[in-house]
């Protein structure tokens, strides 16, 4: 039982028509064609989701360059393409694995990490005790403050392939419950593996949101002002 409802998340174990490669194929059906001389729907879509973005990460970052945030909307798209097409039938979650999430999440809290104490030492020293704290208590804060920055990426990582794995599991074990139950029970986990599918489609955009966001957040306070 075990290896069966797990053999979802092991690209080894497929059937022989797999459309792992068929994935890639589709999500560049997804990418915008900006070439187009009349724009599409999608291309309109992207374009009103990119500026959306865009304009919540300048406030984080407090930062009016379309350059800081290019970075950020890159990792949305790619998780959220990554989520949105594990929901296919036979196809790999990627997102499900921390070998991918830690690969995006590691990279991007040492690079903000070494900005910040190469360029920015002082202030990243400030960050590690919050204003207001006894002196008695500086030493423990620094200490908890330290912690918590080195488990960010861990976090991050974490939250991804749980959220992702969680819904597909779910989905799995109502699958294979089809069979055990009467013709009109049926309709029943029909009607619930539909709702748990749209909403297991909103876990799968709203992580990658929230992946870019809390990356946003963190690269926020590294102080850029030389």
């Amino acid at each position: 039982m075990m290896s069966n409802l797990f053999s979802s998340f092991d690209p080894s174990t497929e059937p022989i028509f797999s459309m792992n490669w068929v994935n890639m194929l589709l999500s560049f059906t997804l990418i915008p064609f900006s070439l187009w001389l009349i724009p599409s729907r999608i291309n309109m879509l992207w374009i009103k989701l990119f500026s959306t973005l865009s304009k919540e990460y300048k406030i984080m970052l407090n930062s009016n360059s379309k350059k800081n945030t290019i970075l950020f909307i890159s990792t949305f798209t790619l998780i959220m393409l990554s989520n949105v097409i594990s929901l296919f039938p036979y196809v790999f979650s990627s997102t499900s694995h921390l070998s991918l999430s830690l690969t995006l999440s590691l990279p991007l809290w040492i690079s903000f990490m070494m900005f910040g104490w190469i360029n920015n030492t002082m202030s990243m020293l400030t960050h590690l005790v919050p204003q207001g704290t006894p002196s008695l208590l500086m030493p423990f804060m620094v200490c908890i403050e330290t912690i918590s920055n080195i488990i960010r990426p861990a976090t991050l990582a974490v939250r991804l392939t749980a959220n992702m794995i969680a819904g597909h599991l779910l989905l799995t074990l109502l699958g294979e419950t089809g069979n055990k139950i009467s013709l009109m029970m049926i309709w029943i986990l029909i009607l619930i593996q539909l709702m748990l599918f749209i909403l297991e489609s909103a876990v799968a955009m709203i992580q990658a949101y929230v992946f870019s966001v809390l990356s946003t957040l963190y690269s926020s306070e590294v102080n850029y002002d030389n």
